[in-house]
């Protein structure tokens, strides 16, 4: 039973992971994810920057089941994930960051279309999109990103940014 405000938001967040809306997550998703992401930006899977992007889906996922997979059957459940946040990632967001950095570190060398290490604002719009938010709110949100105001978000805004919508009440 999901007790606290805490909990109720991370159980909420659950939908973002949970990609193909079958009430569990496993690795499907995040390679889901990965996948939506490469048609997004037209980047061939076979690609450097596509297994980079798997590769890290993988990693990601890795790291996930470690933390939320307590029963080992390969499926992180809605209860799995809010006892895996709450226990494990509450107390430490840099660790859930660390998990989710390889990830996201392809996902937006697949957003860079041009070579710059850091995409737009609108291409950060268009990862968001792809990863689960809400058309209306992917926009606004890959603004926030921008904290300099100079049209770009990089890895140092996105990692940390991420972790903390994952593991801090907000």
């Amino acid at each position: 039973m999901v007790s606290s405000e805490y909990e109720r938001r991370i159980a909420a967040r659950f939908a973002t992971f949970d990609q193909d809306g079958n009430g569990y997550i496993d690795r499907e998703d995040f390679y889901g994810a990965a996948k939506a992401l490469l048609a997004e930006f037209a980047v061939a899977a076979r690609s450097d920057k596509g297994q980079a992007l798997y590769g890290g889906a993988e990693a990601f996922w890795q790291g996930m089941a470690g933390i939320a997979d307590r029963d080992g059957d390969q499926r992180i459940t809605r209860e799995e994930f809010v006892t895996g946040a709450v226990k494990r990632l509450r107390d430490n967001p840099d660790r859930f960051a660390e998990i989710a950095r390889p990830f996201l570190h392809a996902a937006l060398d697949v957003a860079d279309t041009d070579g710059d290490g850091a995409v737009t604002v609108e291409e950060a719009g268009r990862v968001l999109k792809c990863l689960g938010a809400a058309e209306e709110m992917a926009g606004p949100a890959a603004a926030t990103l921008d904290a300099d105001g100079d049209g770009k978000v990089g890895e140092a805004d996105v990692v940390p940014a991420f972790a903390r919508y994952f593991t801090v009440p907000e």
